[in-house]
């Protein structure tokens, strides 16, 4: 009930609004229409002796008042109307990112400055600027065929499809350098990228080209951008990743893209002719067999000593490029297990890690054991210390008496001591980043036995370096 009670106040509100307006209507009608017109007919029928009566008595009949009264309204309605239209339908539209159609001689010269795209506003009636989008015919064109060598200022251009539109363009003019175009000959480089979309096993073996040398074009000037002395190499972007389904043996890959760079591997903006090659990849399947190397890491427990280390596997297959799978193969790949503070013997599970250039591993974790035993010590004498890492056209020297050869102690347990060679054992000292003069350097220790901890006696000597 309370519902419908709201609705009749609304309804009484609109018809008291639009009986309000239709009163407001008549009044303006009847105060600057009808009473004017009226005026005005009187007016004329004074003058006008002949007939005087029979006009008057025409005009003032109801019906002729309101026929004149409701011509005259429509007459200033159709007016106001067109009035209205013509500023009404006046719009504007933006089109953004035009491209600009560009007439030059190509072969014969280079132009800088030229935009890619220009925004055209069109102007006119809503319905035409319809049309014009609708038929999208019109394009931005800037004509440069009669240009020579230099700097020049040109117009751009809309071609409208619709004449009755107008427009403004964005930018409306440009300046542009023609530079003459020269040609180069360059060799081609190749270089192979994406090698880690193969297959893990797979390896790129070798990649040639259809082309060995290209044509390059642009200018000669050194503020241009297309300048081709800048150009030191040419080099064709083999994408493995863009092989589809590569396998072991023969692939091609096709519209090879070539990019010209500077000698600080920045891109230069040359023509290159042709863009494109292709190439020819031969992808293989290497493989071999690696010894593995349990390398221990940190210090046991105190009192303790690594007496044994064995794994779950000795050796692996791996695959990758040919000459790192037969370095792997001739000696071992290094696997480091962190003993820090191991009072107890363990197992571990470690992750096989792939050394640079090798794709796969047959094993990707192994376990290994290490047992422990008793400390024990023992010394090596007359180790001979050797500098490494030294300067070219340096030599060194050790100063004083007992400054060449060092004493090693060697701790592990007994067993691992009984089998120490002593030619195993290695003293260095780091020269590296010394120059000539007198220096004090350290000294250290290293051997072939992982189970074992070396420790020279004398911790640091004394060099002199001098001029070879």
């Amino acid at each position: 009930m309370k519902r419908r009670m709201i609705v009749m106040k609304t309804l009484k509100k609109i018809i008291k609004f639009f009986r309000n307006l239709f009163r407001t209507i008549g009044s303006f009608i009847d105060r600057f229409i009808v009473t004017p017109v009226t005026k005005f007919a009187m007016f004329i029928g004074e003058k006008t002796d002949k007939g005087a009566g029979k006009f008057e008595r025409w005009l003032n009949k109801r019906n002729t008042l309101v026929f004149v009264s409701l011509l005259v309204s429509l007459l200033i309605f159709f007016y106001v109307d067109n009035q209205a239209s013509t500023v009404i339908d006046s719009a504007a539209e933006v089109l953004h990112n035009q491209i600009v159609d560009v007439t030059y001689n190509k072969e014969a010269y280079i132009i800088e400055g030229l935009p890619e795209t220009a925004d055209v506003t069109l102007i006119g009636r809503t319905v035409d600027l319809y049309l014009a989008k609708q038929l999208s015919t019109g394009k931005v064109t800037a004509d440069l065929s009669n240009l020579k060598e230099g700097t020049h200022k040109i117009e751009l251009n809309y071609e409208s499809p619709i004449n009755s539109v107008n427009y403004k363009l964005d930018p409306s003019s440009i300046t542009v350098n023609v530079y003459p175009k020269v040609s180069a000959t360059k060799s081609i480089t190749v270089d192979v990228i994406n090698k880690d979309k193969l297959e893990s096993k797979l390896s790129v073996q070798s990649v040639t080209v259809d082309k060995e040398e290209v044509i390059i074009k642009g200018t000669e000037d050194e503020k241009s951008i297309h300048n081709i002395n800048k150009v030191a190499t040419v080099k064709a972007l083999v994408d493995i990743g863009e092989l589809i389904d590569p396998t072991a043996g023969v692939n091609i890959l096709k519209d090879v893209k070539l990019v010209a760079y500077d000698k600080y591997g920045n891109v230069v903006d040359v023509e290159i002719v042709p863009e494109k090659v292709t190439a020819t990849i031969n992808i293989e399947s290497y493989s071999g067999t690696a010894k593995i190397k349990i390398i221990p890491k940190g210090s046991v427990a105190f009192g303790k000593a690594i007496s044994s280390i064995s794994s779950s596997v000795n050796e692996i297959s791996i695959y990758g490029d040919q000459a790192v799978v037969s370095k792997y193969t001739e000696s071992y790949i290094p696997i480091e297990v962190d003993v820090t503070g191991l009072s107890d013997s363990k197992s571990y599970t470690v992750v096989v890690p792939k050394p640079e250039g090798i794709r796969e591993v047959s094993e990707k974790t192994i376990t290994v054991k290490v047992s422990l035993g008793e400390e024990k010590s023992m010394e090596v004498d007359d180790i001979r210390i050797d500098a490494i890492n030294l300067g070219p056209n340096l030599k060194a020297g050790a100063m004083g008496e007992n400054s060449s050869k060092t004493t090693v102690i060697v701790k592990g347990t007994q067993e691992v001591l009984d089998n120490i060679d002593s030619t195993t054992i290695k003293a260095t000292v780091d020269l590296s980043g010394l120059g000539e003069g007198e220096h004090t350097v350290k000294v250290n220790v290293t051997g072939d036995e992982v189970k074992a901890s070396y420790f020279a006696k004398t911790t640091t000597i004394k060099v002199r370096i001098t001029k070879s």
